[in-house]
C-alpha cells in the first residue's frame, strides 16, 4: 500500500507506518532508534582517514586525498584524532522510495564533545531503492585530544520528508552513491573534470 502523507516531516509513527509500507527501508531495522521526529543511524564497524599530500583538484582524481584504513583498537573502538577528517559508513543501509527524501544531521550529544558528524545532508528521493544502501559520515575530531568512538552506537539522525516524487530518482543519476555497501572516495571529478 502506497504511502499517503501529506508534505512535510515525518513523525514517529508515519516514520514506522513508511517502513511497514515499504517507502523506508532500514537494515537492519531497530525499533527503539525511531525518535520523535527522525531515526537514529549508528556508526558502522570500518572507519577511513582523508590523507593528502598536497593541493587537492576537485577536477584531478589523481590529487584526491587517499583513504586510509582505520583500525579499531583492541576494545573495538575508533580512534579520531584531533583535526582528522574520517569517513565512515552508517551500520544501517536505507532505501528510500521516489516519496520520501532525507536530511542527516549530527546530534547535540557529539557536538558537545566536540566531534562532527556531516554529510552533504540531503538524501535524496530514490536513495538506495533498490538493495538500500550506506550513508557516507564525515567525523571531525575539533579537540586537541583523541576521542574514542564506539561501532554500533547511535551517531546521527535521518530526518525524513514526504514529497511529491521526483521526474529522475537519485540513482538514475550518472555517478551516484545509491548503491555503495561502504565507503567510495569522491566521485566529483566525474562531474567537473578530467579522470
Amino acid at each position: 500500500m502506497p504511502l499517503t502523507l501529506r508534505r512535510g516531516i515525518l513523525t514517529d509513527r508515519a516514520i514506522k507506518r513508511a517502513h511497514r509500507n515499504g517507502e523506508l527501508t532500514i537494515t537492519p531495522f531497530e525499533p527503539a532508534l525511531v525518535r520523535p521526529a527522525a531515526i537514529s543511524l549508528r556508526l558502522g564497524h570500518e572507519a577511513f582517514a582523508l590523507e593528502s599530500t598536497g593541493t587537492v583538484d576537485i577536477a584531478d582524481r589523481s590529487t584526491y586525498p587517499e583513504l586510509r584504513p582505520k583500525e579499531l583498537d583492541a576494545e573495538g573502538r575508533l580512534c579520531v584524532e584531533p583535526g582528522e577528517v574520517v569517513l565512515a559508513p552508517t551500520l544501517e543501509k536505507i532505501g528510500l522510495s521516489g516519496k520520501l527524501a532525507g536530511l542527516v544531521d549530527g546530534t547535540s550529544d557529539y557536538a558537545r564533545l566536540g566531534v562532527s558528524v556531516v554529510l552533504c545532508g540531503q538524501v535524496s528521493p530514490g536513495f538506495g531503492s533498490e538493495n538500500g544502501a550506506v550513508l557516507t559520515l564525515e567525523i571531525v575530531n575539533h579537540l586537541r585530544h583523541p576521542v574514542l568512538l564506539h561501532p554500533g552506537a547511535r551517531i546521527c539522525n535521518l530526518m525524513l520528508f514526504a514529497s511529491t516524487g521526483s521526474d529522475q530518482p537519485y540513482g538514475t543519476l550518472p555517478h551516484n552513491y545509491s548503491s555503495d555497501h561502504t565507503v567510495a572516495p569522491s566521485r566529483l571529478a566525474d562531474h567537473v573534470g578530467r579522470n
